[in-house]
C-alpha cells in the first residue's frame, strides 16, 4: 500500500493554495518538522491529526486518500471529468483517444 501518497498529496493540496510548511503547520496547530514527516511519508497522521490537516487545507479526506482506498478510483476519475469539461470538444477529443488507446494497450 502507497501510504506515501497521503504525505505527497498533502503537499499538492499545501502548495495549491500558496502555503508553507509553516503556515500550514501554524494553521493547523502542529510542528513544521511533523508536516515536512507526514509529506516525505515519514509518518503517518493520527486521525485527529489528518482531519485538522485536511480541514485546514480545504480538501475532502478522499482526496487526500485517493490513491489508497479501492474507492479512490471513482475519486480520481470524477476529477479527470472536472479537468475534460474544461477543455475544448477538439481537446477533449484528443484525450479520450489516447485513453482509449492506452485502455487498449492495456488488455
Amino acid at each position: 500500500m502507497e501510504l506515501n501518497s497521503i504525505g505527497k498529496n498533502i503537499r499538492k493540496y499545501r502548495l495549491a493554495r500558496n502555503l508553507r510548511q509553516e503556515d500550514l503547520a501554524e494553521l493547523a496547530g502542529l510542528s513544521t518538522n511533523y508536516v515536512g514527516a507526514v509529506e516525505r511519508g515519514e509518518k503517518l497522521p493520527a486521525l485527529e491529526t489528518f482531519i485538522e490537516i485536511v480541514n485546514t487545507l480545504g480538501v475532502s479526506a478522499d482526496m487526500v486518500l485517493s490513491e489508497v482506498v479501492e474507492a479512490g478510483y471513482k475519486v480520481r476519475a470524477t476529477q479527470l471529468s472536472e479537468q475534460l469539461e474544461k477543455l475544448s470538444d477538439s481537446d477533449r477529443r484528443k484525450v479520450c483517444a489516447v485513453v482509449e488507446a492506452l485502455i487498449k494497450c492495456s488488455t
